[in-house]
């Protein structure tokens, strides 16, 4: 567990403090140990911080009204949605928490534009239902939906399995609601799909992990609820396999693939090992698995598409086994694998993560070469990569030999992603494909994207001259 940093920062006063129970009233704010605990870690365990104050408002106008405080005083903040980030983006070191949890009002749902307005502490998977319950589909979905909140997944730009067909977060957004850092209310909530008013603005805000402001609400793009989904478990050779089976199958069923999540042997064994009432969809063992949802807007005809691009795929001699799921429960178990690979890894033991993006056309030749660098400076690290191949996005891990070496495997873990993370560029990708930055990779965008930088530093400084919104965040300290 790591100790972030601590910025020289402006110590939150009585006066400030008793400012803050005032504006948000009794149900606003809390002091005490036990609920400010499970606010303070990240969810990993990496990070251990400290919060003199959580503050939970229930409404923008609470939001805006303790920013204020805080500007006026120069007390930095850290927002929090689910506290689900992956790279400490959330967690407070020495600065008032702000948490979104109470904020979690539909405030809108306009069937005919297929939008809905929400705010930021509604949880993925309640949005999920409510568009559902509308006859809608809202596709963002990720492993950590019944928890993570919708103000922090637009914040990090959050990705998740659907990203194939529906793009990432920020392609599900049509309007925010958001308090800068000064305490105004910028409010640009629409349910317009075309407005070529100047710049657009909510793109500064989405994936800016609370540096430029809270996002508070937002109206999010809806889609018609699929008729059919079928799904496939499939046994391959190769990376080169899978990938050009995913061109096949997009082609064959006219771009119907919604999912293409791709996962070693390896994997599957640490499920089947530590997750009880799994089970090996396919006879045989494979080198590689891949789970294929394809999804219609026609029941007819559904199934027989999956088949004929698994038929294809069997007569090129991509595929070496597969399953196609008969019913809803077998699609939930080939799903269970999958969204359970970070549990079992977590279960047997540390390793050194990555979450990167590759060129699709390039996903097997990257997974070689990034393999036998760092298997050849460290030979005892052990390849477990996995993720959203369909779109590019491989989770590049590399594990301790036995749970008994984590701990000097683990004193290796800079020098492990310096390789990956060169690797990467040498393929012109990127070290944070659906992540985000937080505090686990503000040096190394820095070292590899300087310019980038300076002009995110730039805007930060022009919309948050003293540097109070999530200070830890994204940049590096000048």
């Amino acid at each position: 567990m790591t100790d972030t940093p601590t910025l020289s920062q402006t110590a939150l006063t009585d006066t400030v403090r008793d400012a803050l129970k005032t504006a948000l009233g009794p149900k606003g704010w809390s002091e005490d140990a036990s609920e400010l605990a499970p606010h303070v870690e990240d969810w990993r365990g990496r990070y251990q911080g400290s919060t003199p104050i959580l503050l939970k408002p229930g409404s923008t106008e609470e939001v805006a009204a303790a920013v204020k405080i805080c500007a006026e005083a120069s007390i930095a903040i850290t927002p929090q949605g689910g506290n689900t980030s992956l790279c400490g983006a959330a967690t407070p070191q020495g600065e008032v928490l702000i948490s979104l949890k109470r904020m979690t009002r539909i405030r809108e749902m306009d069937v005919d534009n297929d939008s809905m307005t929400v705010e930021a502490g509604c949880v993925l998977e309640t949005l999920q239902g409510v568009a559902a319950d509308a006859d809608r589909l809202f596709p963002l979905s990720l492993g950590s939906q019944g928890s993570a909140m919708i103000g922090g997944l637009i914040s990090t730009n959050a990705g998740g399995v659907q990203v194939l067909r529906y793009g990432m977060t920020r392609d599900l957004v049509l309007g925010l609601e958001a308090v800068l850092p000064d305490g105004s209310i910028w409010s640009g909530l629409t349910g317009l799909r075309k407005d070529n008013t100047g710049y657009d603005l909510k793109q500064l805000l989405i994936g800016a992990e609370g540096t430029l402001g809270i996002i508070t609400a937002a109206t999010l793009k809806l889609f018609p609820r699929p008729a059919r989904t079928e799904l496939a478990f499939i046994g391959l050779d190769s990376v080169e396999d899978a990938v050009t089976f995913l061109g096949l199958a997009k082609r064959l069923s006219g771009n119907a693939v919604t999912a293409f999540e791709i996962l070693p042997r390896i994997a599957l064994e640490r499920v089947l090992e530590h997750v009880p009432g799994t089970r090996d969809p396919l006879e045989s063992p494979q080198a590689w698995y891949v789970v294929c949802e394809m999804s219609f807007g026609r029941a007819e005809g559904a199934r027989e598409t999956l088949e004929d691009a698994l038929g294809e795929g069997f007569e090129q001699d991509l595929i070496k086994d597969g399953a196609i799921a008969e019913n809803d429960t077998q699609a939930k178990d080939f799903w269970r694998i999958r969204e359970s690979i970070a549990e079992a890894e977590r279960a047997y033991g540390r390793s050194v993560k990555h979450d990167v993006s590759i060129p699709v056309s390039r996903m097997a030749e990257f997974i070689a070469l990034g393999s036998q660098r760092v298997t050849d400076a460290f030979p005892e690290a052990v390849v477990f990569c996995f993720g959203h191949v369909g779109d590019g996005n491989v989770h590049f891990n590399f594990a301790s030999p036995s749970p008994g070496e984590a701990e000097a495997f683990m004193a290796k873990a800079k020098e492990i992603s310096a390789i990956v993370y060169n690797t990467v560029a040498e393929f012109d990708g990127s070290i944070s494909a659906e992540h985000g930055i937080g505090i686990l990779k503000r040096e190394e965008l820095a070292r590899l994207k300087p310019v980038d930088v300076a002009v995110m530093r730039a805007i930060k400084t022009a919309l948050d001259p003293k540097g109070i919104m999530n200070p830890r965040v994204l940049l590096t300290q000048a």
